[in-house]
C-alpha cells in the first residue's frame, strides 16, 4: 500500500509511531491518531460480526437482543444501546465494533503478544480520528461539535441516534465514528481503549480508508524485529499483567517472560 511505512529498527519504529503528532494550535505533541496492532500485515479491518459469516447483517439485531435479554440486568451502565454494544464487544459477542487504542505502545503489544506468529510481519494501523469526523452526517457533526469533543460517548450519541437503523439512515454514504466506552473494568482503562463503528454492518473500514488515504497510514513491522520490540515493551511494563489486570493476565505475562527462543 502507498500509505505503508516499513520500519527496519526500533528507532525507526518510534519515529513512525509518533509521526504527525505535533499540534501547532497548542504547541504540544498531541496525536490525532488512534492505533490498532495486528500480528499479520495482510489482515483487513474486518469486524467480529463480519467474520461470523452467513447472513450476518440480519443476525446483528438478534445477537444484541438476546445478549441484553440473558445478560445480568446490571451488566451495562444505563439502558443505552451504545452502552450495551460496548459491553457486548468487551465480552466477545460478534459486533460491528473494532477495538482501538490511543496508545501506540498498547497497539504494539497486540502486534507482538502472540509468540506462535513471530515468523509473520505485523502491522499497526494508524487512523486520524479527528479528520474522520469530516465525513460524519450533519446531525452527528453538530452533536460532537456541541460537546467540544472529537469522539463520541454513549451519552453524546444517544440523544441524536438511539438505534443502528438510525445510524444507517442518516446518509447513503458509509462513514465511521469513534466511540469511547464506559470504564467497564480495569482492562478498558489500562488499554486506553475506544471503538470504531461503521454506519453499516457490511462496511469494511480498511476499504473505506483506502478511498480516503489522507486519514491513515500503516506501520509494517518485519518479523525479525518482533522479539526486540517484545522485550523492550516488557521492560517498559507494557504487558498482560498491566493490560489485563487479574490472574489470567499475570499468567500470560509470566508464560511469555520465561519462554526461550
Amino acid at each position: 500500500m502507498d500509505n505503508d511505512i516499513l520500519v527496519k529498527s526500533w528507532e525507526e519504529l518510534q519515529n513512525a509511531l509518533f509521526h504527525d503528532s505535533w499540534d501547532d494550535k497548542i504547541n504540544r505533541y498531541r496525536s490525532s491518531y488512534v492505533y490498532r496492532g495486528m500480528w499479520n500485515k495482510d489482515f483487513e479491518l474486518s469486524t467480529s460480526l463480519i467474520r461470523l459469516g452467513g447472513d450476518y447483517p440480519k443476525l446483528e439485531p438478534h445477537l444484541l437482543r438476546n445478549f441484553r435479554k440473558y445478560a445480568h440486568r446490571d451488566a451495562a451502565p444505563g439502558n443505552s444501546l451504545w452502552n450495551w454494544l460496548a459491553v457486548a464487544q468487551h465480552h466477545g459477542l460478534p459486533t460491528r465494533l473494532l477495538d482501538w487504542t490511543y496508545s501506540p505502545f498498547v497497539a504494539l503489544h497486540f502486534a507482538t503478544n502472540n509468540l506462535l506468529n513471530y515468523d509473520t510481519d505485523a502491522v499497526i494501523w494508524c487512523v486520524n480520528y479527528v479528520k474522520s469526523n469530516a465525513h460524519l452526517p450533519p446531525v452527528l457533526k453538530d452533536a460532537i461539535s456541541a460537546e467540544g469533543s472529537n469522539v463520541f460517548t454513549p451519552e453524546v450519541l444517544e440523544p441524536v441516534c438511539s438505534s443502528l437503523k438510525e445510524l444507517t439512515a442518516f446518509q447513503e454514504e458509509d462513514y465511521v465514528l469513534f466511540l469511547e466506552p464506559p470504564s467497564l473494568d480495569g482492562r478498558i482503562v489500562h488499554q486506553f481503549a475506544l471503538f470504531s463503528m461503521m454506519s453499516s454492518a457490511t462496511a469494511l473500514l480498511s476499504d473505506w480508508l483506502e478511498e480516503r488515504p489522507d486519514l491513515y497510514f500503516r506501520i509494517i513491522i518485519p518479523a525479525r524485529l518482533k522479539w526486540e520490540i517484545r522485550d523492550k515493551l516488557d521492560q517498559a511494563n507494557i504487558t498482560e499483567r498491566v493490560l489485563f489486570p487479574g490472574l489470567n493476565g499475570l499468567s500470560e505475562w509470566l508464560r511469555r517472560h520465561y519462554t526461550t527462543i
